[in-house]
């Protein structure tokens, strides 16, 4: 026994705890504020909505606080604006690096970034100096047992995707984002 009361490291316990879940819970709502703001209030339509609200649900966040960010998002709340960033690098060795942040505030951002390159030998790259060298690509997972893979191969065909391959239960398809977005 410690000696103190039992409320005492119940109290400390607890304030680790909710500490940690106010960090889970305010990544979340930036999340979902974001995806609100980018394809509407509407889950069964914006994918990016639906993925953010089930990461909620799966850390017990509460469906008030769900709400509110995708009011937010859509403008019915006043709050905080939040938005994509995409800053270009090169690491140690001259390696190329893309950022994707979310942040309210591009200036503490970029300096944020541009501190932990430089301690790590990095430094930030003007625009288009490392993006040609990427390519963004959409991975599509189909289990084998829903469709045939001739029937599969067909639609994607028809749709314009780039390559599939058979892996184990599912059949993987490689597209660009513009045929994911249709």
């Amino acid at each position: 026994m410690s000696g103190h009361s039992k409320w005492a490291t119940i109290k400390r316990k607890k304030a680790v705890t909710d500490a940690r879940r106010g960090k889970i819970f305010t990544q979340i709502i930036k999340e979902i504020t974001i995806a609100a703001k980018m394809g509407g209030s509407n889950p069964d339509g914006n994918s990016r909505l639906r993925l953010a609200i089930d990461k909620a649900k799966a850390s017990n966040m509460p469906a008030d606080n769900i709400k509110r960010a995708i009011q937010k998002g859509t403008g019915e709340l006043p709050g905080v604006n939040y938005e994509d960033a995409i800053y270009e690098a090169y690491g140690p060795g001259g390696v190329a690096i893309i950022i994707e942040t979310v942040t309210d505030n591009k200036n503490r951002t970029i300096s944020d970034i541009r501190h932990v390159l430089e301690r790590n030998h990095g430094k930030i790259a003007t625009t288009g100096a490392v993006s040609f060298q990427f390519h963004k690509k959409g991975i599509i997972l189909v289990p084998r047992a829903a469709i045939s893979e001739d029937e599969l191969l067909s639609v994607i065909l028809d749709a314009g995707a780039d390559d599939m391959k058979t892996e184990g239960d599912v059949y993987s398809i490689v597209s660009s984002l513009k045929i994911l977005k249709r």
